[in-house]
């Protein structure tokens, strides 16, 4: 199947070849390229901004695995199921917590240190549903810096794979039987390959990262736009529970005005002992679950919520003082310094959160080797769905998917190759140009449709807040449309093609959601407060002819 819609955007001004276009350099993107390489394939890296700038350098509690001592790969299984709320594909969880720790071991051997203890083992800690101290961490609570550091290095230092940094994707290129031939890009800046271009391929890879920037408050770096996607969608692949957005319970709350990206409080400060109060420094998270402040995310998150509301307050704390002062600077130095840049001592004072959002659990559909339901399209990361993460994802067990994960697309590549089933392809240019174009908002429709998500699919989620927030939505899009009409376009540039891949997919989001008639997971309907296992499986969402989403429930 070809292409049928596309972003609007000039046609491409020049054109480079390569084996294995890669979009993303988080840990999964960086870890295809590498290991492809390893096959033979020349390996082309497209990133947004600098090669180190994508969410893999945020992530801070670290990367969950069974390396400790009377741990295993069972035991992690068990605490992912219980997370993922029914919805996990338990072979695909199993592969991950099997293949997981000589994966990590892997990640070391190219250049990873994780934090160590006096006898020389890593240094383990317990975040948000693991029974067991299971997540190896790296400079205290810079793992993410640390993995992407790493990975940087290595993939500089190895002349076979091109980067292209500062570059914006925009639509898969297929050859006439409908198999991924390359996709078209822009580059921000000057020089050969500056503007639209496109990228010839055997094969493409999509590792752009999360969406959290369909929200007003996010974790997530300025460039989580959605953009793979969104990308997926226009190309007729399916994506898989969008409606799964997992809010993270403690990001440091800085006023009720601040939006984008806002400072994280990882989980392990909570796995090392700190405990969740109210202003009169109560905690609220004990009786509620055996875990307490170690419940999985969407359980806390939706305890804080629902505490705020009581009390009419619009934040939490999060209590480590007694920690002390060498505690917090030699175990958490990277949150440590961020609340102090924003006028909070931990070390003397509760740290004030709230839940923003963190991490879509759904993403674009794929088997166990991350293929998609369009030929030689591959995707990974947060921007896929594996079914390993279910309604809920388990505390750092993102780093860890994107590490096998994209171990085993390189690995069905190469298998791939031997076989002499990577041909180079050539571009259907008729169905590209008969793709229909989609016409771009302007740039501060972004700020509309982060209010319109955050109100109405936020943590809580009804019929009603979800159908205003459609509304608006769709109100967003014909006027986008009546523009064009009235010969008065948006410009096609980075922050207009952003604002339309957010638009594309928060109405993906919300059309999902609003089906799901049940609460799961990190989904949280007041209207249907109660799991129902009639709902217990997924929503698949694809694009109609006309352009819009539609999810469909997978057949039982």
């Amino acid at each position: 199947m070809s292409v049928t819609h596309r972003l609007t955007a000039p046609a491409p001004g020049w054109t480079t070849t390569t084996d294995v276009v890669v979009v993303g350099s988080g840990v999964a993107g960086l870890t295809v390229a590498l290991n492809v390489r390893k096959a033979g394939l020349r390996a082309m890296v497209v990133t947004k901004a600098m090669l180190d700038d994508g969410s893999t350098r945020w992530a801070q509690g670290g990367i969950a695995a069974a390396l400790g001592e009377g741990d295993t790969p069972e035991q992690h299984l068990d605490d992912t199921l219980v997370a993922g709320a029914g919805l996990c594909d338990e072979e695909a969880v199993r592969t991950l917590v099997t293949e997981g720790p000589d994966a990590v071991r892997r990640l070391i051997a190219t250049g990873a240190a994780f934090d160590r203890g006096d006898d020389g083992a890593i240094l383990l800690t317990r975040e948000g549903g693991h029974h067991r101290r299971r997540i190896a961490h790296a400079g205290g609570d810079a793992t993410g810096a640390e993995i992407s550091r790493a990975l940087v290095a290595a993939v500089r230092s190895d002349p076979g794979i091109e980067l292209i940094e500062h570059a914006l994707v925009l639509d898969l290129l297929t050859d006439a039987d409908g198999h991924a031939a390359g996709l078209t890009l822009h580059v921000m800046g000057e020089g050969q390959r500056d503007g639209v271009g496109a990228i010839r391929a055997r094969a493409v890879v999509l590792a752009t990262g999360g969406m959290g920037q369909v929200f007003s408050a996010t974790t997530n770096p300025a460039v989580s736009t959605g953009d793979g996607v969104a990308l997926a969608l226009r190309a007729g692949a399916a994506v898989t529970d969008l409606e799964f957005v997992q809010f993270h319970p403690t990001v440091l709350w800085l006023g009720p005005e601040a939006e984008g990206q806002q400072p994280l409080v990882s989980e392990a400060v909570r796995g090392e002992g700190a405990h969740l109060v109210d202003a009169d420094g109560v905690r609220f998270m004990v009786g509620q679950h055996e875990l307490a402040e170690l419940a999985p995310r969407d359980i806390v998150a939706k305890a804080i919520t629902l505490r705020m509301q009581a009390q009419g307050a619009e934040h939490m704390f999060l209590d480590g003082r007694h920690f002390g002062a060498e505690m917090w600077e030699q175990r958490f130095p990277t949150i440590l310094a961020s609340c102090r840049a924003h006028g909070i001592d931990p070390v003397t004072e509760p740290i004030p959160v709230a839940p923003a959002a963190h991490y879509a659990s759904g993403g674009i559909r794929t088997d166990p080797h991350g293929r998609t339901t369009v030929p030689g399209l591959y995707a990974c990361g947060e921007v896929a769905c594996t079914g390993v993460h279910g309604a809920n994802r388990l505390a750092s067990n993102s780093l860890l998917e994107g590490l096998v994960f994209a171990e085993r697309i390189a690995a069905d590549l190469a298998d791939r190759h031997r076989a002499g089933e990577l041909p180079e392809r050539s571009v259907d240019v008729a169905a590209a140009r008969a793709a229909q174009s989609v016409p771009l908002p302007p740039s501060e429709a972004r700020a509309e449709i982060q209010r319109l998500m955050s109100r109405g699919a936020g943590v809580l989620r009804s019929a009603a807040s979800m159908a205003d927030t459609a509304a608006g939505l769709t109100l967003l899009a014909e006027q986008a449309y009546a523009h064009v009409a009235e010969e008065k376009p948006a410009d096609p540039r980075v922050e207009t093609w952003e604002a339309a891949n957010l638009l594309l997919v928060g109405t993906a989001l919300v059309a999902a959601a609003a089906q799901r008639e049940e609460t799961r997971g990190c989904h949280w309907r007041e209207d249907f407060p109660e799991r129902d296992d009639a709902w217990r499986r997924h929503l698949i969402t694809t694009l109609t002819a006309s352009g819009d989403p539609v999810s469909t429930p997978e057949e039982q």
